[in-house]
């Protein structure tokens, strides 16, 4: 399982949650942040788990495609915030 995934599953956030961050970070990354941020993960959990979020797209990639999502939106969305650093 996806690590990224497996970490909100231990926090008992809930499928469609996960599904609903996923479809966030490939939409608009900024409001993804402000999701996972929402869901209540304790501050040392939440740090690693941010930092794997933003440093490593191979992992959003697999949990994409581990939840059925469209994977070109994530490149969309990351081409767009290239743009605007």
């Amino acid at each position: 399982m996806n690590p990224i995934i497996q970490t909100l599953k231990e926090h008992n956030v809930s499928d469609d949650k996960i599904t609903e961050v996923f479809q966030a970070l490939t939409q608009n990354p900024l409001a993804a942040i402000a999701t996972i941020q929402s869901l209540g993960i304790p501050q040392e959990q939440l740090q690693p788990l941010m930092m794997q979020v933003m440093t490593n797209p191979s992992l959003i990639k697999e949990a994409v495609e581990e939840l059925g999502l469209d994977f070109s939106k994530v490149e969309e969305a990351k081409a767009k915030l290239e743009e605007n650093q």
